[in-house]
């Protein structure tokens, strides 16, 4: 039997586990085509698990060498006269290493799918009692909708089949209602989605394959790639100039533990992304093009943009 699919399977896994997800990080096209970036990133992390499972296996395959009748053999001791020790021992190394990735994958899938639901659950009860009934919103108030008192502009939203969006009133009364809207719409573009089970899928990928093999990159880049998504979502409906005013609002405000929050995750690039020039905004562009020439022509968001901090750059 031929050592080179698992040679090959092995080089390929290798490969897609690591230099593939830092080459693709660095691209600057996933920020024009979030959606064809997020498939990519599936297709690499599906492709790569794939491939490690398959190198496994090929090598265990091994061990059902032929007998002096053809058949394979099916019994330790005729293995070892067939291979010998030390192959035989090498193909039973890989096939319990490939039985206790797949052991380890369906662990901590089912670990972080039971710990997301439990932290979002305990999340969604806590901002029930918590919420501000009598505050109003400028667009009325809905059943998913909830509001904490906290003087910094906040919003977030808590997915599930009893979802919620969060906001503060610090941010009904410091932003304008076009640009709460816009906020509103990012949260309940996520909600939509369920871009929340992207993010267990490929979290569950990182936790369950070791440090040395696993790669931090296509976390964070999907990461940003969803929260891309949901702009796109907004921008349709409210204009580019409020959305990125509003994500620069919330942009000190990082994301509860289980939760999808409109600022934090890569603002700045978001923010620059939704400048005229974009490309990202040339295909999605509903209104006039018409502006002042580039020499005057400056966006209300540049200033406020100095004041971000580190960790809302991408």
């Amino acid at each position: 039997m031929s050592p080179v699919p698992a040679l090959v399977l092995g080089l390929l896994a290798l490969l897609l586990a690591g230099p593939v997800p830092a080459v693709l990080a660095r691209a600057r096209w996933p920020l024009q085509a979030p959606r064809a970036a997020v498939v990519l990133w599936q297709a690499v992390a599906l492709a790569a698990v794939l491939a490690a499972f398959g190198c496994g296996l090929a090598i265990a395959s091994r061990l059902l060498v032929p007998d002096a009748d053809g058949r394979p053999t099916t019994g330790p001791a005729r293995e070892i006269d067939a291979l010998g020790v030390p192959l035989w021992s090498l193909y039973l190394v890989a096939l319990a290493l490939t039985l206790l990735v797949g052991g380890r994958l369906t662990v901590t899938l089912v670990q972080v799918a039971v710990r997301t639901r439990r932290r979002r659950a305990w999340h969604r009860n806590l901002v029930d009692l918590l919420d501000q009934v009598d505050i109003p919103t400028p667009q009325g108030r809905t059943t998913d909708l909830r509001v904490l008192q906290a003087a910094a502009p906040m919003a977030y939203c808590l997915p599930g089949l009893r979802s919620r969006v969060v906001v503060s009133d610090g941010m009904l009364t410091a932003l304008p209602a076009e640009e709460v809207r816009a906020i509103l719409l990012h949260e309940r573009a996520h909600l939509r989605a369920r871009h929340d089970l992207v993010l267990e899928a490929f979290t569950t990928v990182h936790q369950a394959f070791p440090r040395l093999v696993r790669s931090g990159s296509a976390l964070q880049a999907v990461r940003l790639l969803i929260e891309l998504l949901a702009d796109d979502a907004a921008l349709g409906q409210t204009g580019p100039t409020p959305l990125a005013n509003a994500l620069v609002a919330c942009a000190s405000v990082q994301a509860p533990a289980g939760a999808l929050a409109a600022g934090g995750t890569g603002t700045l690039a978001r923010v620059q992304r939704l400048t005229p020039d974009s490309a990202a905004i040339a295909l999605r562009r509903p209104w006039p093009t018409s502006r002042p020439r580039r020499s005057s022509w400056y966006p209300p968001w540049r200033s406020r943009c100095r004041g971000l901090p580190r960790s809302a750059a991408c």
